[in-house]
């Protein structure tokens, strides 16, 4: 006689319930407008009938970064989400106020990615910070947290991941970016906030900031399901591994520009670089003055500036210094070729 199991508890989150086997769209509470009118973060949660681990997604912590929102809702629109084991969290838009002002900042001018854990009582940035805290990241065991590079610049896809966490490294080799690089972690980002509560966060950079990039898109989606497939909220069969392993990085150097001008860039994210090789050059409107931008050590190029328009010292070239570089460009080209050409994304779940 098979004896029946006691159904799993319901999930609660800003002051809801969402019963074992159903998804649901909360919102937690933030602030008002001006104007009065209520202004909140939409969380999805897909509450699975079996136990589980517990993860968030989450995006637009800056709000010109966009390109987790789009991630975020391709992998809603999978069916390899709705039938889960444990619990996952969705929030597409942390920063609501910077989304809507097409702006990185909050209204008082503050970096919501420097304010965590936050306050209660402190600031409209810290007030946002510790309502995420409380009612997510308190909530989870693992989150991936999406980004993209700042204005006027692109990042190629990687994860982000804190030195001497074994596990983080476990899932970030899991997710199988382009490059995983062992990162520092900043006073006041939720990266460090959620590692002080035991909870490993990967952060996945690609693409620029109110742009999106179908390569980098893809690559978010897939490392996602992998990672779900590699905690065992969805099986095996249901995220394919990567063929190509990435590119491993503890270490990165910015390449700036020598004088003021117009910049002509000769080389794109994810080449190889070697020590001396021209990256590009800056000149004048009238080209009568020249110089040349040169890499300092041998490396792949991960992120780089898209304006033409530069001045002194602006970092134009973000380099990082693989461990293994023999074959790092390759397997980044690879990577682009199997992502595009894979059949995962059907019309209806990308329109």
């Amino acid at each position: 006689m098979k004896l029946k199991t006691a159904p799993r508890p319901a999930f609660k989150i800003c002051g809801k319930e969402v019963p074992a086997g159903t998804r649901a769209t909360v919102e937690m509470p933030i602030s008002l407008l001006s104007t009065h009118t209520p202004m909140a973060v939409p969380i999805h949660v897909i509450h699975g009938r079996h136990e589980g681990p517990t993860m968030f997604v989450s995006a637009a912590v800056h709000g010109d970064e966009i390109i987790g929102i789009e991630v975020i809702r391709r992998l809603l629109k999978t069916t390899l989400s709705r039938k889960i084991k444990g619990t996952l969290l969705c929030v597409p838009v942390v920063n609501v106020f910077g989304l809507i002002a097409h702006s990185r900042y909050l209204p008082d001018r503050r970096d919501l990615n420097r304010c965590f854990p936050g306050n209660p009582n402190g600031s409209l940035a810290g007030q946002l910070a510790h309502s995420f805290l409380e009612e997510v990241l308190k909530r989870c065991d693992i989150g991936i947290d999406i980004h993209s590079a700042a204005i006027h610049r692109t990042n190629l896809p990687q994860i982000r991941v804190s030195p001497g966490s074994s596990r983080a490294m476990e899932l970030a080799e899991a997710f199988s970016p382009p490059a995983i690089i062992s990162a520092q972690l900043r006073e006041g980002s939720l990266r460090a906030a959620a590692l002080d509560l035991g909870v490993d966060v990967l952060l996945y950079e690609a693409g620029e900031a109110l742009r999106f990039n179908e390569v980098a898109v893809r690559m978010g989606v897939k490392g996602t399901l992998r990672v779900m497939q590699h905690l065992g909220m969805i099986s095996s069969a249901q995220a394919k591994p990567s063929r190509v392993p990435p590119v491993r990085s503890t270490a990165t150097y910015w390449v700036r520009t020598p004088q003021g001008g117009i910049l002509r860039m000769l080389r794109a994210l994810g080449e190889r670089v070697d020590e001396g090789d021209i990256l590009g050059y800056v000149s004048d409107p009238l080209g009568e003055t020249e110089s040349e931008i040169r890499g300092h050590k041998t490396g792949i190029i991960i992120g780089h500036a898209n304006l033409p328009i530069v001045n002194r010292g602006d970092a134009v070239f973000h380099i990082a210094e693989p461990t293994a570089l023999k074959t790092a460009q390759q397997r980044i080209e690879q990577l682009e070729t199997d992502i595009l050409a894979d059949s995962l994304f059907d019309e209806d779940e990308i329109i």
